[in-house]
């Protein structure tokens, strides 16, 4: 697989685009003005505790105050019977370092944890724990007992903490997952004087820029170029990699051309087709992909994909290519939580079988994780997928002033008799001499026309002259009745 990373900087935000085999499937962006809370450290103040639910409100310095589960403050994470209560672990008042595992979503505040974690290159460093991990990703036995024994030959550096060997370990040296130690133990050192001597409310430690987090998360031996627009940019890239990740370093080039990088790659016209219900297959079929605040539902459809010879091996196609499709709109779209796809249905067992391998395979490449379940009895695909950010919807767009999200306006006719019922209200309510109608002008336009004699016979009934008045920045479905 050949993969490249783009990297767009301008003074407000930044952008990076992840192309495999030429194709965008993941886009991370990050403005100046609102960067991403997750892995911040806080001081907080637990303001409420709900021992209802086993958990506490922390405020953090937000507009909202953040939520805490009791699983995430007891010891090691211990989620089992024996699990202390919240009462017994906080009491409103306390004071306690707590880091962001979620990003504040809609109305909901960020999620936190007391458990902290400081991710480096090679390691996962974890204070409130004593265990040694590997990455599950890692699935050679030889090889995790092989880095389990070189990170435990720095003994006398682990102190009482704990670990996880992250998957980008399996190329490292001894030399560099000790210098990974000692960068971890310095950094959580400065955090822990920080924490003692500032006041609650306040931010500890800051994750690192996109940029950065690009050098430490998303090298893997697939990647063969990073380019990046900015010359200053470049050169913080190039001396972070040079000290932190020397094998990327050669990796890293400056892009310095007139054309904007994302141009030439085609990723703008991604973004937008990411930002559409509608996508198209190249066979002809189509994904109709809706966000509601419970869950995201994909369906699957032919369209113009009318196979010749047979029905269900047309339906079995279109079903494999939109598997293919699904894997890539969720990591485009960063699309989480429940996730429902209506598949075409099929009648053979085999190609469902085949169907729902291709849709788990393709989930192989996703950093984030996913579980699929199997076909329910209406031939739905239930899934989840874990969601850490906001989706790009929720990130590039607003909800619509003019639906308020429903998706649908009222129609113009529609409008006309709310009219109608109006003026009869505000007639027989007030003594009014003449009423003026405000409205836009579709609806307007279908008074003087089409509904122009229901008008009149309304004229005659109440007595009263009206007239009409078109107002351009109205909504199809707002008006106003005045008494003049």
């Amino acid at each position: 697989m050949h993969k490249e990373i783009l990297i767009n900087v301008t003074p407000q935000e930044t952008r990076v685009a992840i192309l495999e085999n030429g194709v965008l499937q993941e886009l991370y962006l990050e403005r100046d003005r609102n960067r991403g809370l997750v892995g911040n450290i806080y001081k907080g103040k637990v303001s409420r505790v709900l021992p209802g639910m086993e958990a506490a409100f922390v405020e953090v310095g937000m507009e909202r105050a953040g939520f805490l589960h009791a699983s995430d403050v007891a010891p090691n994470g211990r989620d089992n019977s024996d699990r202390p209560s919240i009462s017994s672990l906080l009491s409103e008042g306390d004071q306690i370092l707590v880091q962001v595992i979620k990003d504040p979503l809609g109305t909901k505040g960020a999620r936190l944890t007391a458990h902290i974690t400081i991710p480096s290159r090679y390691l996962v460093f974890m204070p409130s724990s004593s265990n040694v991990g590997v990455s599950t990703r890692i699935e050679d036995e030889e090889e995790r007992s092989r880095l389990r024994d070189m990170l435990m030959k720095h003994e006398s550096l682990l102190g009482d903490s704990g670990y996880i060997i992250r998957t980008a370990a399996e190329s490292a040296s001894d030399e560099s997952m000790g210098m990974d130690i000692l960068y971890l133990n310095k950094l959580w050192d400065s955090i822990r004087d920080r924490a003692g001597s500032t006041a609650a409310g306040t931010v500890i430690h800051e994750d690192l820029p996109l940029f950065m987090r690009v050098l430490r998360d998303m090298i893997d031996e697939d990647l063969e170029k990073i380019r990046v627009d900015s010359r200053e940019t470049y050169s913080r890239m190039k001396n972070f990699a040079e000290k932190y990740v020397p094998e990327a370093a050669e990796m890293i080039e400056h892009y310095p051309g007139e054309r904007p990088i994302f141009d030439l790659y085609g990723v703008e016209d991604e973004i937008q087709k990411g930002l559409e219900r509608k996508v198209h297959l190249k066979s002809g079929g189509y994904l109709i992909i809706d966000q509601t605040e419970a869950m995201t539902t994909i369906d699957v459809n032919t369209g113009a994909f009318v196979g010749h010879r047979n029905l269900e091996e047309t339906i079995f196609k279109t079903n494999l290519e939109a598997a293919q499709a699904i894997a890539r709109q969720l990591r485009l779209r960063n699309l989480g939580g429940i996730i429902i796809l209506d598949f075409i249905d099929m009648t053979e067992e085999e190609h469902r079988r085949q169907v729902l391998r291709a849709l788990e395979k393709a989930l192989d490449k996703d950093h984030a994780r996913t579980q699929v379940c199997e076909v329910s009895s209406l031939g739905l695909v239930e899934m989840t997928r874990k969601r850490t950010r906001e989706s790009l919807e929720h990130v590039l767009c607003d909800v619509c002033p003019t639906c308020s999200g429903r998706g649908s306006v009222k129609t113009a006719e529609t409008v006309c008799y709310e009219i109608f019922r109006e003026i009869l209200r505000e007639a027989r309510q007030f003594d009014a001499r003449e009423l003026l109608v405000l409205a836009s002008q579709t609806v307007i336009d279908l008074l003087v026309d089409e509904e122009s004699s229901s008008l009149a016979e309304l004229e005659d009934f109440i007595g009263i002259p009206i007239r009409l008045q078109v107002e351009s920045l109205y909504t199809q479905e707002q008006y106003d009745v005045v008494i003049m």
